[in-house]
């Protein structure tokens, strides 16, 4: 019996099943730079809420950050949108057409 290198369909609930729904969530809405107070608006939670999400995706990699003034702005690494585009039906990412 060998091993099969060829990997599954991608999954749009894979994503969600490994990190968490509000941590797929946070992982979808950071294309852009964005602070926690707007992150939490856009998902209906509060900003401690946010916070709390953002340690894991920001300790493995997955979510850079940096300080802008008073706010701390967040973003996917290259590493989260490889796992983003990755997730999503036939590995397109979000506004692109084939």
């Amino acid at each position: 019996m060998g091993f099969n290198e060829s990997a599954p369909p991608p999954d749009a609930t894979a994503l969600a099943a490994l990190l968490g729904a509000p941590r797929a969530t946070l992982l979808g809405l950071l294309e852009e730079p964005s602070p926690t107070v707007e992150l939490a608006r856009r998902m209906g939670v509060t900003p401690n809420a946010v916070s709390q999400h953002l340690r894991v995706p920001y300790g493995t990699g997955l979510v850079t950050r940096v300080r802008d003034g008073r706010h701390v702005l967040y973003r996917r690494s290259p590493l989260g949108d490889r796992l983003v585009a990755f997730s999503r039906p036939y590995g397109r990412r979000a506004g692109r057409r084939r």
